[in-house]
């Protein structure tokens, strides 16, 4: 629902998991200065815009050329196919697939940065230092309406979504079942101590974009759970940490910290 037919496989499993947020994923956030409304805007356009190219064109770098025609393939077949249904059928065609593909992929890519936005300035390429994990997201948020009361249900990021909030598992082990990812995270919680990695609560990926875009790392900090040498920290202290790493990289330090560079850039 929302996506190009085969687009989810040969982005996310194909190209974003082999990269991980890198120099050459074309996802990646490390070229971004993601507490930047500009860059947020520069991000989604680009995927919004060229990802029909800039995807078959990766795999074509890196001679999966089967992959490039077919990734390619199967997105201009899609939208040539959306094309000819609205031509047919404009009414039915916006709302089955139109607004569907323009909402989700806004979507995921705001869920996508808010996922990568906080990347270590000094091991990046470490899945532990370049994702995060959220626990116990809130199940509703209440507020008033003129005369009206109603209830606004939040994007579950574990409980409606399949654990995605378990972000670090995921990257460490793409093919662990969902139901996994809290036994994992909580099996191997002296190593993500260890690592330095991110674990916040009561917070959504959408949310924490939004938190960024203002700058309101106050509240980011409030929800960060401190493990590792976090514990201790005061709030002024996690401010500054995560503000620290939501910093863009230059290409002089990319080069420094990856294995690999990305032939691309803003």
């Amino acid at each position: 629902m929302g996506h190009t037919w085969n687009s989810y496989y040969y982005h996310h499993v194909k190209h974003h998991h082999v990269e991980a947020n890198g120099p050459e994923d074309l996802s990646s956030t490390i070229r971004y200065q993601r507490d930047d409304i500009w860059n947020l805007l520069h991000y989604i356009g680009r995927f919004y815009f060229l990802i029909w190219f800039d995807l078959p064109m990766y795999f074509f770098r890196k001679g999966k050329y089967s992959k490039a025609f077919k990734s390619f393939s199967w997105e201009a077949g899609s939208l040539v196919s959306i094309f000819l249904l609205a031509l047919w059928q404009f009414g039915p065609t916006l709302f089955a697939f139109i607004l569907p593909l323009m909402v989700v992929r806004f979507i995921l890519m705001i869920g996508n940065w808010g996922q990568h936005a906080f990347v270590d300035e000094e091991d990046p390429e470490s899945d532990f230092r370049s994702s995060i994990t959220l626990i116990d997201v809130a199940v509703s948020t209440k507020m008033t309406l003129t005369n009206y009361s109603r209830t606004l249900i939040a994007l579950q990021s574990n409980r409606f979504c399949f654990n995605d909030g378990y972000h670090t598992s995921h990257h460490l082990n793409p093919r662990r079942h969902w139901r996994e990812h809290p036994v994992s995270f909580l099996k191997q919680k002296s190593r993500y101590a260890f690592e330095r990695a991110l674990v916040f609560r009561n917070i959504d990926y959408l949310m924490i974009t939004y938190r960024l875009m203002i700058k309101d790392y106050n509240h980011l900090a409030r929800c960060l759970v401190p493990i590792g040498n976090q514990i201790g920290m005061t709030m002024s202290e996690k401010a500054r940490m995560l503000q620290q790493k939501t910093r863009r990289f230059t290409e002089e330090e990319i080069k420094k910290k990856f294995k690999t560079a990305g032939p691309w850039n803003m």
